[in-house]
């Protein structure tokens, strides 16, 4: 299965993407490709590293939305991309995009979606709101993107708990062990065709091996 990892910052979750690869808990999987909208982007360095094609593709080089959906689809096809992984990827995808690769785009969200997603939840103030709220217990999830933010079915999750005195930063630093366990798991269970959504209730439903 021919995956793409589109990624904005240091690319954390592409190395453990890499890393299950090379250990042999991710099968029949190839990174085809990693495209991120920022050239300095630590995701790139990694592809490159790996030698994986890597592109930058960014509002900037682009006339119009347009065109850059158009870049982005073009490349996405060029290498025969049958899943679509946001792994920190910092822009919204557009509707275009979504209706292409319908529940074959997979995010990585730092919390127990549905609390503290949406809008302008990413990042450390993610960890920041899970606090402010007196959340007894936090998590990664990844789910298959919607039209919305952080709204798509929920694929997997998994909790960590959230200590008295916690900070923002050292509960980034748990989720993010949990999002290098769960990221690969949701991609090998794609890879087995096991993933099947209803489309009435819009759940996922792993099936057994």
């Amino acid at each position: 299965m021919n995956v793409a990892v589109l990624g904005s910052g240091r690319g954390s979750n592409l190395q453990a993407i890499l890393e299950s690869l090379q250990q042999g808990a991710l099968t029949d999987v190839r990174i085809c490709a990693v495209i991120s909208n920022n050239s300095g982007a630590g995701i790139l360095e990694i592809a490159k590293q790996n030698s994986i094609p890597s592109f930058h593709i960014s509002q900037k080089q682009c006339a119009s939305d347009d065109q850059l959906n158009d870049r982005l689809l073009s490349t996405l096809s060029q290498f025969g991309t049958e899943l679509v992984v946001l792994a920190g990827y910092m822009k919204r995808l557009d509707r275009r995009i979504i209706e292409r690769y319908r529940d074959r785009v997979l995010n990585i969200h730092p919390a127990l979606l549905p609390r503290h997603g949406g809008e302008g939840l990413y990042g450390m103030h993610v960890h920041e709101a899970v606090i402010r709220a007196g959340e007894k217990e936090s998590g990664a999830t990844v789910h298959l993107v919607d039209e919305e933010y952080d709204h798509g079915p929920i694929v997997l999750q998994r909790t960590v708990p959230v200590a008295d005195g916690e900070t923002p930063e050292s509960l980034a630093t748990k989720v993010l062990e949990i999002e290098h366990q769960l990221l690969p798991e949701a991609i090998q269970l794609f890879a087995e065709g096991r993933i099947t959504v209803n489309e009435k209730t819009h759940q996922v439903a792993i099936q057994p091996l």
